[in-house]
């Protein structure tokens, strides 16, 4: 190859590298305290992250932990940066609520009353569409006619318009490991949470409002809390899940 022939190679390289953008990172995830408890928190941008849900593989089975999701992530030549379960799950390990994948409504909203904590009223739904993202009561959602790329419902709800949900209390004893979804006032920013410790509501709420300034936050699930963040050292894989939220490229 002559002189000026690597040269106009190399400029016609370096334009689409340019035009390819900076590669996609893992969402920035560190830990957090509120009111004395602590928290991995893992933060990521829905404008340029792509936030994605899943539930079952190809044949139609429940994925049920991490590592097939992330496998069958890489088989499609995506890699899963981060994940969290994403929502409550009947003895199938599929959503009891609203969940909608890829644009496809694969389950309709729950809006009955009944027992556990996805009954505990205002539950509500995190949604992602057209590179944004957002967290609503769920009645609010069915009517504001939003159709959502990826959407899944839970609850209860842990602020709303800022504000904690009425049933909680500041001086309840119901501690468990807890995880949950918020959206940031400031900037939109997905602010993703798991407790190290058991907590209450109330806790969970103090650390999504007053030290991520989430207006809007979900309660996912507590107990079987689980993530995927390598970066963070963490791949837990004890219990079994339904819903998965994740974070890939």
């Amino acid at each position: 190859m002559t002189l000026t022939g690597a040269i106009l190679r190399g400029a016609a390289l370096a334009v689409v590298l340019a035009s390819a953008g900076p590669a996609a990172a893992a969402p920035d995830c560190r830990e957090e305290t509120a009111l004395g408890r602590d928290y991995l928190v893992c933060t990521a941008d829905p404008a340029k992250d792509r936030i994605v849900m899943a539930v079952e593989n190809g044949n139609g089975a429940p994925y049920g932990r991490f590592g097939p999701f992330v496998d069958a992530e890489a088989a499609r030549g995506r890699t899963v940066l981060f994940a969290m379960n994403g929502g409550m799950y009947d003895g199938a390990l599929r959503p009891i609520g609203l969940y909608v994948e890829n644009g496809q409504t694969l389950k309709p909203a729950n809006t009955r009353t009944g027992p556990g904590n996805f009954h505990l009223l205002p539950n509500g739904v995190f949604y992602v569409k057209d590179g944004r993202a957002g967290v609503m009561e769920t009645k609010r959602f069915v009517a504001s006619g939003i159709a959502p790329d990826f959407a899944t419902q839970s609850g209860p709800m842990l602020v709303i318009g800022g504000k904690f949900h009425p049933r909680f209390l500041k001086d309840s004893d119901s501690r468990k490991i807890r995880n949950g979804v918020g959206v940031a006032k400031a900037d939109g920013a997905v602010t993703f949470a798991v407790s190290k410790q058991p907590v209450t509501f109330w806790e969970f709420a103090t650390l999504f409002r007053d030290t991520l300034g989430c207006d809007d936050a979900l309660f996912l699930d507590g107990t079987i809390s689980s993530v995927y963040a390598p970066e963070a050292g963490r791949r837990d894989f004890i219990y079994p899940i339904g819903p998965i939220i994740a974070v890939v490229e």
